[in-house]
């Protein structure tokens, strides 16, 4: 932190907010639409708290003028959202659905208008449910047609989009959602699991190379990256024991997609972690090749640390056992603040992560930030109808201090996007979880600006006025 309260961040450093399409859209019976993993799951008896759905959302299909004043009032140099695959394609192949496209048409328009770079995420976990019902991202025809899509998006946005991010958290959409069963599909699965993985990859692949086909064609600019959810591992002890739990749970975790996309090699100890479920028989010759396309940009996503345990296994039938019983256990940290989601708060944690990064991946692209960010039991309005959300404040300020740590030890960061813009769906947790730095009153959909908004808003300008 500089004299005057600022993150120590390089002036070309830029700030933006995110948000994803299930979470906000709503309208999901509009535009020529199709059915999402989303809507079936959120409409299964059970599978999200209090039986929410995000039919309605934030209603930011038909509000998203509002929320792009925002941010312009916040000043963000770029916003990240997500495309909404089943708006493209309703059953997830064949011809581009008009009014899908145009919707997106409309938003990047209104972004540009404002100053704000529209910076999109491809696939942010609505996988259109006719795929599911072929096989979903467990068969390799599923990223055969993401790569499809992609070429469709970037023929038709590439030339106001310049930054594409093809897979937000694939640990999320493969692992909670196929081994957890707590995300859509709602599953519990062992090597179709660790197959989901291989093919979200493999589509991360496949759509770079369209997206860079597409820039080349049209004589324009693209830059690629994908999002990681990445965790700093810790072992609970010193023991061997612990040590080689925290190292199966590092390879579930940042192995599984890091060692693929940057050194062009699976994982050394995927055996060790995952036994008989790794048989790699969803592997094809030049899998490899595809998936290490050059990254323009890695993008981070990072919350918490974890505390990791050896343990025996949950399951001791390896025919019943899921992808993400490795023999570890988490333990709590002690005497740490946690958020409403029971994550610890440990910014210094971040430092570590990204200078660990560039230790072990020598070739690291240039990182962006890409979501970091609390849910936070936020005060209702006081009197002078402001929400007062210190909490989430000193979060993020711990974290940009974190980025500016690890700039300074040599990584290169070069911007960040606060998780998130506006409250909303937050997946299994239905609408009970608050990120938003905009508070979302969710039976009249107003959106009111917490303190959080104003604080980000003078530090933006502040940055922007260190550029001159």
């Amino acid at each position: 932190m500089t004299s005057n309260g600022l993150p120590d961040l390089p002036p070309d450093f830029r700030f933006g907010a995110a948000t994803a399409s299930y979470q906000i859209e709503g309208a999901v019976h509009e535009g020529g639409r199709g059915p999402s993993i989303w809507d079936t799951y959120s409409h299964t008896p059970g599978a999200v708290d209090r039986g929410e759905t995000g039919d309605v959302a934030c209603d930011h299909y038909h509000r998203y003028r509002e929320d792009v004043g925002l941010l312009r009032e916040l000043g963000v140099d770029a916003y990240r959202f997500s495309i909404a695959w089943p708006r493209i394609q309703p059953d997830g192949s064949g011809p581009a659905n008009p009014e899908g496209l145009a919707f997106y048409d409309r938003l990047v328009d209104e972004l540009l208008a404002a100053g704000v770079e529209p910076v999109a995420t491809l696939y942010h976990w609505d996988l259109p449910q006719a795929l599911e019902d072929e096989g979903g991202w467990r068969v390799r025809s599923t990223a055969e047609r993401f790569g499809e899509y992609a070429r469709i998006v970037a023929d038709r946005l590439g030339d106001r989009i310049t930054r594409w991010i093809t897979h937000n958290e694939p640990f999320c959409a493969a692992f909670i959602g196929h081994a957890i069963g707590r995300h859509a599909p709602g599953t519990r699965e062992g090597t179709p699991a660790l197959a989901t993985a291989h093919h979200l990859l493999l589509s991360h692949g496949l759509a770079t190379r369209q997206l860079r086909a597409s820039a080349a064609e049209h004589d324009r600019r693209a830059e690629v990256g994908i999002t990681l959810n990445l965790e700093r591992i810790i072992p609970a002890t010193d023991s061997a024991e612990d040590r080689a739990a925290a190292d199966r749970a590092e390879t579930l975790h940042n192995r599984i997609w890091l060692d693929p996309l940057l050194c062009g090699h699976y994982p050394r100890n995927e055996d060790e972690t995952w036994a008989e479920l790794a048989d790699g028989s969803y592997r094809r010759e030049g899998d490899l090749e595809i998936i290490g396309q050059p990254l323009d940009f890695m993008g981070i996503n990072y919350y918490r640390p974890g505390k990791i345990k050896d343990a025996p296994y949950d399951e001791p039938d390896p025919a019943r056992r899921t992808a993400t019983d490795i023999r570890t256990s988490a333990v709590p940290f002690d005497g740490v603040r946690l958020t409403q989601m029971d994550w610890p708060v440990m910014p210094e944690t971040f430092a570590d992560l990204l200078v660990d990064l560039q230790r072990r991946y020598p070739d690291l692209p240039p990182v962006l930030v890409t979501e970091n960010g609390s849910a936070e039991a936020d005060l209702d309005r006081s009197d002078e109808g402001r929400v007062h959300d210190a909490d989430r404040i000193d979060y993020v300020r711990g974290h940009l201090d974190a980025v500016a740590e690890a700039i300074k030890a040599g990584v290169d960061v070069r911007g960040y996007f606060v998780w998130s813009l506006m409250d909303n769906f937050e997946w299994a947790f239905g609408y009970d979880r608050r990120f938003g730095i905009v508070r979302v009153d969710y039976e009249s959909l107003e959106r009111i600006p917490k303190d959080s908004y104003y604080w980000y808003r003078d530090l933006v300008r502040e940055h922007a006025a260190k550029r001159g």
